[in-house]
């Protein structure tokens, strides 16, 4: 479940401002490099290249960023991505760097696998309500997913909390642990149902007309 580092070589970038257009046209996406104590670098990737990083990477994975000609490489996390809304290309990309003695933020994404006994013996729906989960941890031992197995929903009113989801324990989970990440909703049918039986039971209990509730036998 740890994150394992997916390497990057960018290439420095001298073109700035409204001329990165040229680069975009070229398949080449500007990139920022930034971080605390960490001068602000402005570099560049083949867009193909990149994406695979990201992909890859999603939000919780470190990228090992190094740079072409240069010795050494970083720890980053990709921190805001630009997309075209109207041609979904890829258009800027800002890597934080992050030291590897400090914890760091990120979300986790969550990953359903098995099946729940409870849903299949009552026709339910598994509803995933949350998706990720927000945790810190240093950046080699962030997670790159947290895992629910759905075996453990015996009950067809059974409910998977944060709080729930084990996770190593070097890794903070900052999410509220009451928020629902998993339930089973019961078919509507079958809740209809249960009111009507409801409805007539208690109509079952209602005193014959003219009798009085009160009235002694």
């Amino acid at each position: 479940m740890t994150s394992q580092a997916i390497k990057l070589e960018l290439e420095p970038r001298d073109t700035l401002g409204k001329k990165v257009k040229q680069l975009r046209r070229l398949g080449i996406i500007p990139v920022h490099l930034y971080g605390p104590g960490v001068e602000s670098r402005a570099l560049q990737c083949q867009a193909p290249k990149l994406v695979q990083a990201l992909v890859q990477a999603g939000g919780s994975t470190p990228i090992t960023v190094s740079v072409r000609g240069e010795k050494g490489d970083q720890l980053a996390f990709a921190r805001e991505i630009q997309w075209d809304p109207r041609r979904d290309d890829l258009l800027h990309v800002d890597l934080l760097v992050a030291e590897v003695s400090k914890p760091v933020r990120a979300q986790v994404p969550i990953t359903l696998t098995g099946e729940s006994p409870g849903a299949k013996m009552s026709g339910g729906t598994i509803m995933h309500q949350l998706h990720e989960l927000d945790v810190e941890a240093l950046p080699l031992e962030m997670p790159s997913h947290a895992e629910v197995d759905l075996n453990l929903l015996t009950d067809p009113d059974g409910v998977v909390r944060a709080g729930d989801i084990q996770l190593p324990g070097n890794v903070t989970v900052l999410t509220d642990p009451d928020d629902v990440v998993v339930r089973i909703e019961q078919p509507r049918v079958a809740a209809e149902e249960e009111a009507v039986s409801a409805e007539e039971a208690g109509a079952d209990e209602t005193p014959a007309d003219g009798e009085s509730p009160d009235a002694e036998a």
